[in-house]
């Protein structure tokens, strides 16, 4: 069992409150009334466990969860190969620059890429 606590229940969104893309999803998911827990990961620090966790939920490496695109990323950083450890230390000091919304329910842990595929989990 995972640091994360999930349930079939209620949906859990990581997100950043400075996505728009994250702001339509949850008022998407209120407007449709789904049950959200919602976790703002500029407010709340992510533990390197739970990195870990939300990576090997969506069947990716860590690395991946970085969106090597996102403006805080590229006039900050340069592309890098760096180690596991490494990537979950820049998320940890530079959440705005993981992929995200996460959406998870029970078992299901979906990467929103438009904010109504919060209802296909």
């Amino acid at each position: 069992m995972g640091e994360i606590a999930t349930s079939n229940r209620q949906i859990t969104l990581f997100y950043s409150s400075q996505s728009i893309r994250a702001k339509q999803t949850l008022a998407f998911a209120k407007a449709e009334g789904l049950p959200i827990q919602d976790i703002d990961i500029l407010k709340t620090k992510l533990t390197g466990t739970q990195i870990v966790e939300l990576a090997e939920r969506l069947h990716m490496d860590v690395a991946n969860l970085v969106n090597q695109e996102h403006p805080s990323y590229t006039s900050n950083f340069e592309y890098h190969n760096f180690s596991t450890n490494d990537w979950i230390k820049m998320i940890q000091h530079n959440p705005q620059i993981m992929k995200q919304p996460i959406a998870l329910r029970g078992d299901t842990t979906i990467l929103v890429e438009t904010p109504t595929d919060i209802i296909k989990i």
